[in-house]
This record gives C-alpha cells, structure tokens and sequence, in this order.
C-alpha cells in the first residue's frame, strides 16, 4: 500500500468514525457505554472508533446496523442509503405495468446518450 492509499484510508476511517458517533448521539441518543454494550465491544474501544483509530468488527457493524437501521454501506462509507426507501415510496402509487413502461423509457434515453 503506497503513502496515498494509506491516508486514504485513514481519512475513511476518521469519517466512519464521526457517522457512527452521529448515529450514537443524535439518531440513537446514547452515551458511549449504551452504545457499546449494544454492539459487544467496551466503551473505551468505541471512543478510539470515533475518534477514527479503530474499526468495529463485522459483528458490531451488523448489531450497529441492526440498531441503528442504517445499511452496512452507509455505516462505512457514507453512501446514500434512503434511496431504496425513497424509490419505493414514490413508485408505490404506479401498477407494476406504469413501472415497466418506465423503466423501458429510461432504458432508451440511457442508449440515447451513450451513443
């Protein structure tokens, strides 16, 4: 790994550890220890995670996704992860045939554009 993939990386891990601090206090309303014990590590280990100098284990993320609602994708990289929500939520008004004819007219525009 060269010097650029490992601030990268780095500055990856300082990132997921604000978002999941964001979860902790604002969305779940925890302290550090709540949280921790919820997702099977210590307190101290969650603080060095905030804080960017650690990484949870999959099992914290999955309790942690479990917990939160979040999806893993968002948890450790910040993706959008209301999308899928937001989606289905506005197609639910349309019968599955309004869909397909959707999605065949976007298919035609994209060919469009490629060429």
């Amino acid at each position: 790994m060269n010097k650029s993939d490992l601030e990268l990386e780095k500055q990856e891990q300082i990132s997921r550890g604000k978002r999941i601090k964001y979860i902790r206090e604002h969305e779940l309303h925890m302290n550090k220890t709540q949280l921790a014990k919820e997702i099977g590590i210590s307190s101290q280990f969650l603080g060095l995670v905030e804080e960017g100098r650690g990484n949870l284990m999959y099992r914290s993320i999955r309790k942690l996704r479990d917990l939160s609602g979040h999806s893993a994708d968002y948890i450790l990289y910040g993706l959008d992860d209301t999308t899928i929500d937001k989606t289905k939520e506005l197609l639910s008004s349309y019968s599955d045939k309004e869909i397909k004819m959707a999605m065949n007219i976007i298919k035609d525009i994209a060919i469009f554009i490629k060429n």
